[in-house]
């Protein structure tokens, strides 16, 4: 397993994180499907050093792993594979059991789940490049 090409992967998803979440992309819509106003700061907020620290964490294991399970020098192909079937159908769908349950709107998961299988997939393109 390649640590290094696993912390930079981590580090694109954090970006991507950034972007996907951004007042440009996504967290208007995000916000009201969770029913907040998005121009409002949250109510009680953890302190952001926190939430990126423990986020960081998450997707630095994240990207471990899936390092991990794709092997080490895996071709592009195979790794973009893994990538889009580790965020569509695995992450995603369990998002979506989840969401289900709590009944969520659906495009709260489009938001949400999109943004993993992007992860993933940014995973493996980074995975099957580094060699």
């Amino acid at each position: 397993m390649n640590v290094l090409a696993a912390i930079v992967a981590a580090v694109s998803s954090f970006l991507l994180g950034g972007l996907w979440y951004s007042k440009a992309v996504f967290v208007r819509p995000w916000a009201r499907a969770w029913g907040l106003d998005p121009d409002q700061p949250p109510k009680n907020p953890k302190h952001p050093a926190s939430v990126f620290g423990v986020s960081f964490v998450y997707a630095l294991i994240a990207a471990l792993v899936f390092a991990w399970w794709l092997g080490p020098n895996p071709p592009l192909g195979y790794a973009l594979a893994r990538g889009l079937a580790a965020g569509a159908g695995f992450v995603a769908t369990s998002f979506g059991i989840n969401y289900q349950f709590s009944n969520r709107s659906p495009v709260l998961l489009g938001i949400d789940g999109g943004y993993h299988v992007g992860q993933f997939l940014l995973f493996g393109l980074i995975l099957g490049l580094w060699h």
